[in-house]
């Protein structure tokens, strides 16, 4: 007996020496680190797998908690849902496959009240007579873990699609007179939605697209023809966003980084793009001059004769090259 009972002494002990949370994989030799949110506030995330971060796979399902919410000039500032599977819904609502149609994709820790939506709502529906449809894909978004936000931000992909695929088989509306416009981590999932529709979408804007070296083999890049037309804002590279292009028009305002009116605050950066293209709906202007190449964009030393203005509701088709563009520290941004 003494024998056995020093056997399950041992047992517990062995038991009681291993790590309490297991690693499966270290993606960066930091393991932890501060990532802010679109409201500025800093979240502690870790960039290494825990084998109890596969419990967090049963924390966002999109099909059951992705929201779908459409504004038109009609309902500018209450939304109307639409729910995939639901064709009365669609039909008894403001969307009207006559206009063109732009999906707005939050980022990081957004939300529907995240001021990328608050700002491109309006902006959109001033600047034309288009649905505009918002994916509330929060659930996923506010993951604490860079690895959870990047699979989460893979999985909300396959449900927008499948949304655009129910717009499509309820309305024939084409896959050419829609726009899908993301925020960082929306905007890599705009490409991922982009190549699941075989690449007919009409036009996708990518703003300051996030860049996550630790997960990047999860986080597969924007890139030139996940659209027939795609166009790229970098405001946060080497930071937040990516340095590199990525589309088939890639524009750097003021080089790419510290933005005027920032104080070389990245969120500040960040959040540039989409104040940028929201004053290009309604105003116009940001004329950006073509450059050699994206260093050349860096150095903001570009001196190409071509131009073409940032954002837009029709893709420009047809249009290539990369662009800078100087801004002004404060609304107005542009300088023409």
């Amino acid at each position: 007996m003494a024998a056995i009972g020093l056997l399950v002494l041992l047992a517990v002990a062995a038991v009681s020496a291993l790590p309490a949370d297991p690693i499966i994989r270290k993606y960066e030799e930091t393991r932890y680190n501060y990532v802010r949110g679109p409201d500025g506030t800093p979240h502690l995330v870790d960039f290494w797998m825990k084998t109890s971060d596969l419990r967090d796979t049963a924390k966002y399902n999109p099909d059951r908690q992705n929201v779908y919410h459409l504004f038109t000039r009609e309902n500018p500032t209450v939304s109307q849902p639409l729910v995939i599977g639901n064709p009365n819904l669609l039909q008894g609502s403001n969307y009207n496959a006559a206009r063109r149609t732009v999906i707005l994709i939050h980022g990081y820790g957004g939300s529907p009240l995240s001021n990328f939506n608050l700002a491109l709502i309006p902006s959109y529906l001033a600047a034309a007579d288009v649905n505009v449809v918002v994916v509330d894909w929060s659930r996923g978004a506010e993951a604490s873990s860079t690895v959870w936000s990047a699979i989460f931000n893979l999985l909300s992909s396959g449900n927008v699609r499948d949304f655009i695929a129910f717009i499509y088989d309820n309305t024939d509306q084409p896959l050419s007179t829609i726009n899908l416009v993301g925020d960082g981590l929306g905007a890599l999932q705009a490409g991922i939605i982009g190549r699941r529709l075989r690449r007919q979408i009409g036009y996708i804007t990518g703003l300051d697209p996030t860049y996550w070296s630790a997960v990047q083999e999860l986080l597969p890049q924007l890139r030139r023809n996940d659209a027939q037309y795609t166009e790229v804002i970098h405001t946060n590279v080497g930071n937040l966003g990516y340095i590199k292009p990525m589309g088939q028009v890639d524009i750097y305002p003021n080089g790419g980084i510290n933005m005027p009116g920032c104080g070389r605050d990245d969120l500040c950066d960040h959040e540039r793009a989409y104040f940028y293209l929201a004053e290009a709906l309604t105003s116009g202007g940001f004329t950006s001059r073509q450059c050699a190449n994206y260093e050349e964009a860096l150095l903001e030393e570009c001196t190409g004769s071509a131009t073409v203005n940032l954002g837009g509701v029709e893709p420009k088709t047809g249009v290539t090259g990369i662009y800078s563009v100087q801004t002004n520290a404060s609304p107005p941004f542009s300088q023409g």
